[in-house]
């Protein structure tokens, strides 16, 4: 299993280089808040499921005083089955909007079959894949908010003998519960939303206490790495 890694708002690669600055405020390194610290350093620290892959990206600069991004892909071969991005904020003077410190901000992609992407009732059902996956970690969140869309691509002209394609999206964001010293438990949100990646690339379920976990079926053609 792979540990995760990635980047903070200035696009470096980690927090021990102290003559870096974020958000080009003038925040060093030695100056990013201790909860903050702490909740990087747990999702660096996670351990994956192998056939998701995670990758550096630069995080957004204006969302937040402190940004540390992820992209990520569930592999199957040489094949992306699907992909998304996690960012972690944080504004240690509070946000409204949020009712908290941190913030979790999600993207997640993958291609459907024509009947499935068909379904009047996918995005209530994606959108419970999201609640559900915090909710089996034992996860609790204030102010969710997201959207789920359904989106279709025909080829004319020289692509013309390209197969229609489906593909569902997932935004969302949610604030996570603080724990001791103010730090969220990030590591499992992480792996909440490792699990909805799955759940939409359609993987079997981890392990016999996610038997009841339903899954979109595997798309007829993923995309080629």
């Amino acid at each position: 299993m792979a540990a995760a890694q990635g980047r903070l708002s200035d696009g470096t690669g980690g927090m021990d280089e102290a003559k870096d600055t974020e958000e080009g405020e003038g925040h060093t390194s030695r100056s990013v808040p201790p909860p903050f610290r702490a909740a990087v350093d747990a999702l660096r620290a996670a351990r994956l499921r192998p056939q998701i892959e995670v990758e550096p990206t630069p995080a957004p600069q204006r969302l937040a005083p402190y940004a540390y991004a992820l992209e990520a892909a569930v592999v199957d071969g040489d094949q992306d089955l699907a992909d998304g991005r996690l960012v972690l904020l944080h504004d240690p003077d509070g946000h409204d909007a949020w009712q908290g410190t941190f913030r979790l901000v999600t993207l997640v992609r993958a291609e459907l079959e024509p009947e499935m992407a068909a379904d009047p009732l996918l995005p209530d059902v994606c959108w419970s894949w999201l609640t559900g996956a915090l909710t089996a970690r034992g996860l609790t969140c204030g102010e969710p908010s997201g959207t789920v869309t359904r989106a279709s691509s025909h080829y004319f002209g020289g692509l013309s003998e390209r197969p229609a394609a489906s593909q569902i999206e997932i935004r969302a964001s949610w604030t996570p519960r603080e724990g001791l010293g103010g730090v969220p438990d990030a590591a499992a949100h992480l792996a909440s939303w490792c699990d909805l990646l799955a759940q939409v690339a359609g993987l079997p379920p981890a392990g016999p206490g996610d038997a009841s976990v339903v899954t979109l079926p595997q798309r007829r053609d993923p995309q080629a790495r």
